[in-house]
């Protein structure tokens, strides 16, 4: 047989089709060889087609600000890949055990005491992660962040433990590194742990995103949908506190892209609020007509960078803030809200949230919003555990240090749809009714409060014929009552020593009364017109603040305040305020005489309440002793 003839036999029986290929219906039908199917020429070949698909739809999505303006970041495989912008971004795929797991970092702020990295998690809700798997990678050179190296001896590169890693929000991860040492930038990246070494590449490998690190001085970090508006969370707008702005200096600007080089990815709406930290605008016609394609969006505020300024000449403020609406699994509207919600802001608070919400629980609350500010404390399983025994407890992570007030208006956003009223209060703070007069009957009954006042209270203020959006109840401040360490039935029954005079007021608020602004002052609201606030008599009920505990308890509160406009134990401002102790000063040294110090009155009132209503009558232990934490609301 000649060449020729080997020639067309070879033409005539191809080769054997691979056993993974036979599945397939198409190579039962047809020659599918192996070579072919599966050369480079042909890999390359679909890879272009499916890039070039991917752009034609992007041109075609992607339009310019009109009105016919139409988000598409709604799919997650387009919006949580892209960053600040779409170039110069880097995605490796890591592999956990079975699972591959698309990641990147979109974002990275410089924080005071450490950088936050906010990481895409498109597919892997519920798989990743434990911060010993992770490590921060930092560079030396800011312009060459490849770090090519193959493990711990890369050269100019420096790895350290990450700090902490949190679930987000529905698509993303906040990880959180050390700060960079010196002579290293803050443009780090992650990579994955071994055993015994680090990877770089591959399997093992290292994201990495936009060149770029933002300021938390200088950043808008978190925006809300509101009805017809969008409310955008920014720092560095520099307002006065406690005051309104002028909203026309404002504009807030949705990008599907990088909106300094790239106007067709941007649209444009003008404020129509301005607070504090909080700009509130108009959102486009499209999401209007459909919230839904709003997820995902990133928006940011506009503002005119001096007075004499041109309208359209506005200074964009960097953003990292994502349109992520909380999702309600069953809107509650009219009956259907809870009556009686609570909301705080706290930081490394683990060891006191079961006797606070166990006792206010009984008392009536139905609904806890835990905005969790950097705990490390384990907090989230103490969470877990009380929303297990049935206590409606959610917790959200909050990583933006010093916003408390702008967190709080985030929070009444969040609990509009859901309850009647939101009590804002600190896990410190207890609810405690006194003995009432006659004249006090309009809010409850005479004698000692039973097993839900405080939600009674609240029932009645509703059916009362007076616009009231707000009650005010005084706080009086107690100190460590003669202790040296933390009493073991808790704060209630341990602390019984105050000071004479009652300190402010907090609030419990009708979200959807509130003003369009926000605006809120330590605990305070701004309500709308029309609207009243109702003092309650001390008689009738006051707030236990056990704001000076033993000094091991205190000091912790000299690492940081949550809130925006108080100063920091460590600054030496406003030494004389009440949010301050009085002469404490501006170190963490425990003061002479401290168990002794802010105890003018002996009042025994809620210890002496706790124990007769709260403690089981066979073991008198209180719930939160309880090693089986045992449920005691209905």
């Amino acid at each position: 047989m000649d060449s020729s003839d080997h020639h067309h036999k070879r033409k005539r029986f191809p080769k054997p089709i691979s056993p993974i290929l036979s599945n397939f219906p198409y190579c039962q039908h047809f020659s599918c060889s192996n070579s072919k199917l599966l050369s480079v020429r042909f890999l390359v070949l679909i890879l272009a087609s499916f890039i070039t698909l991917v752009y034609l739809v992007s041109v075609v999505l992607h339009v310019n600000s009109s009105a016919r303006f139409r988000p598409v970041l709604v799919v997650s495989s387009f919006s949580l890949l892209s960053s600040y912008g779409f170039s110069r971004s880097i995605q490796s795929v890591l592999k956990f055990d079975d699972f591959l797991v698309p990641l990147k970092i979109e974002d990275r702020i410089l924080m005071p005491d450490h950088v936050l990295l906010l990481v895409s998690n498109v597919r892997s809700k519920g798989l990743l992660l434990k911060s010993q798997e992770l490590e921060c990678v930092y560079g030396k050179n800011e312009l060459n962040v490849s770090f090519d190296g193959k493990g711990d001896n890369d050269e100019g590169v420096l790895g350290q433990s990450v700090l902490s890693i949190n679930e987000y929000d529905e698509f993303r991860l906040i990880v959180r590194c050390p700060l960079p040492p010196a002579n290293y930038s803050a443009f780090l990246n992650l990579r994955k742990r071994q055993r015994n070494r680090i990877g770089m590449r591959g399997e093992n490998g290292v994201w990495t995103s936009n060149q770029s690190v933002n300021s938390w001085e200088n950043v808008a970090y978190a925006a809300t949908l509101d009805d017809d508006t969008v409310v955008v969370f920014v720092k560095g707008l520099n307002l006065r506190p406690g005051r309104e702005s002028d909203p026309s200096q404002f504009s807030c600007h949705f990008g599907l892209g990088n909106w300094k080089s790239d106007e067709k990815f941007m649209f444009t709406t003008r404020a129509v609020t301005a607070a504090q930290e909080v700009v509130r605008c108009l959102v486009p016609r499209s999401i209007r007509k459909s919230p839904e394609k709003a997820q995902g969006i990133r928006v940011s505020v506009g503002m005119r960078p001096h007075v004499h300024a041109r309208a359209h000449e506005r200074v964009i403020v960097p953003s990292v803030a994502k349109i992520f609406s909380p999702s309600v699994e069953e809107r509650k509207s009219g009956k259907d809200k809870y009556e009686l919600c609570v909301c705080t802001m706290l930081w490394n608070q683990a060891p006191a949230l079961r006797e606070w919400i166990m006792y206010h629980s009984w008392l009536g609350v139905q609904r806890w919003f835990i905005y969790d500010n950097n705990s490390d404390d384990g907090i989230e399983e103490v969470v877990e555990e009380l929303d297990s025994e049935n206590y409606n407890v959610t917790r959200h992570v909050w990583p933006w240090v010093k916003t408390q007030e702008a967190g709080f208006s985030h929070c009444a956003l969040r609990a509009k749809d859901e309850c009647r009223w939101v009590s804002f209060m600190d896990v410190d703070e207890y609810f405690y009714f006194p003995y009432t007069t006659p004249r006090h009957q309009l809010y409850r009954e005479l004698g000692y409060a039973g097993q839900n006042a405080l939600r009674s209270l609240v029932e009645n203020v509703t059916l009362s014929a007076e616009p009231i959006a707000e009650i005010r109840t005084s706080c009086h401040s107690f100190g460590p009552s003669g202790l040296d360490s933390p009493p073991p039935q808790g704060v209630t029954v341990g602390y019984t020593c105050r000071l004479q005079s009652p300190e402010r007021h907090k609030s419990i608020i009708r979200p959807d009364a509130l003003d369009a602004t926000l605006l809120n002052v330590v605990h305070h609201f701004h309500i709308r017109k029309g609207f009243s606030y109702l003092n309650l008599p001390q008689s009738t009920a006051v707030i236990n603040h056990y704001k000076f505990q033993v000094w091991d308890v205190f000091k912790a509160k000299f690492y940081r305040r949550v809130a925006t406009y108080v100063a920091d134990w460590q600054e030496n401002q406003n030494e004389g305020s009440r949010d301050r102790a009085p002469g404490l000063g501006t170190e963490a040294i425990e003061p002479h005489n401290w168990s002794h110090k802010f105890c003018e009155v002996w009042d025994t009132g809620l210890r002496d309440f706790v124990l007769a209503n709260l403690a089981d009558r066979s073991t008198s232990l209180l719930p939160w002793e309880n090693p089986k934490h045992r449920a005691i609301h209905v």
